[in-house]
Parts: structure tokens; sequence; C-alpha cells
């Protein structure tokens, strides 16, 4: 009787060697990579289109959205090609996590006009569904916060608001829209 079980040990042995290795492994992945996981929501092709509001007539955006991770998955890589109230606009963004620094970031670069040779960075807050990138801007010796909201309604839905600050608590939302994954 006991010959029969010593055929079951091995299999048994080595589902068990390898369940361990798998929880070793899986308590061994550094943090940054659970961080990354929460850019995951941007991978696929996406559609946006808002509004700015004020003004006598509110200006209408659209933007098309391409994102994957890179080759490494240490970036979420996004091509944009916009139009902003009429001006179109082309644009490459890469989104990261710094784990020393325990910070998302945003990058964007153009290919030409006034930003061409001035990238764009923003520092990036991921809570829950909802991510917020914002920044300072400067015009005129005057620092305006700036802030871009996306809350994410599901995988596939989101809806996002450019809003701005003279003094860090109020704000003022600038422009709405909502966000649709196509693919």
């Amino acid at each position: 009787m006991m010959s029969g079980h010593r055929h079951y040990l091995p299999g048994f042995l080595l589902l068990a060697a390898a369940c361990i290795a798998s929880m070793a492994f899986a308590a061994g992945s550094p943090t940054g990579d659970a961080k990354l996981r929460r850019l995951d929501v941007s991978a696929g092709r996406w559609i946006y289109h808002g509004h700015f509001l004020g003004g006598a007539r509110p200006s209408p955006w659209i933007w098309h959205e391409d994102c994957h991770w890179s080759a490494n998955r240490v970036f979420m890589l996004c091509s944009f090609s916009n139009t902003w109230a009429g001006r179109h606009v082309d644009s490459e963004v890469v989104d990261t996590y710094d784990a020393p620094g325990n910070t998302f970031w945003h990058y964007e670069i153009y290919p030409s006009g006034d930003s061409a040779g001035n990238p764009f960075a923003a520092k990036m807050q991921i809570e829950g569904a909802t991510r917020t990138e914002s920044w300072t801007q400067t015009r005129e010796s005057k620092s305006v916060e700036q802030r871009i909201v996306y809350k994410f309604v599901s995988a596939a839905k989101v809806t996002v608001m450019f809003q701005r600050s003279e003094d860090g608590t109020h704000w003022t939302t600038t422009a709405v829209g909502t966000g649709e994954k196509i693919g």
C-alpha cells in the first residue's frame, strides 16, 4: 500500500515547490512593480471629447490617445493627436513611477512649435480611481498652480477636468471632458 502513495509524492513535492517559489517571487517583487500596475488603466486606444469653459463661446477639444507599455514595462507610452479649439497638436507622453522618490511622473514632448525644445513634466498622484497631474506655471512673474484630474468611472470610461488656482486652495475648472476606450 505504501508504494502506491510514493507515486503521488514526487508530484506533490513538485507542486509544493512551485507554490512556495511563486509565493516567494510575489513576496519579493518590488513595490515599484505594484505601483506601476496602477498605470495599466491607460493602456489601449482612447478618444476624449470636451470643451473649454468661460469666454463668450466654449471652445471644443478632442484627443486621440494610443497607450501601451514599453518593452521593459517601466514606462507607459502614449501618443496623442489632439485638436485644441481648432489647433492641431501632436505629442508623446511617458508616465512612470520613481520608487526611491515614491512619486509618479508624467512627461510630454512635442515635435514642433514653442514646446519642441521644452518638454513638459508634472508630478502625478494616483489615489484609487483618480489620477491628478499637477504643476506650477509662471507668467509675468505670477505663479499659478495647474492640474488635470482624471476620474476613471470604469476601465473604459473617464472624466477629465482642467483646473487652476492662484492660492493652491481654491480651484477654478477651465475645461471638462470625457474619454472612452475604443480599443
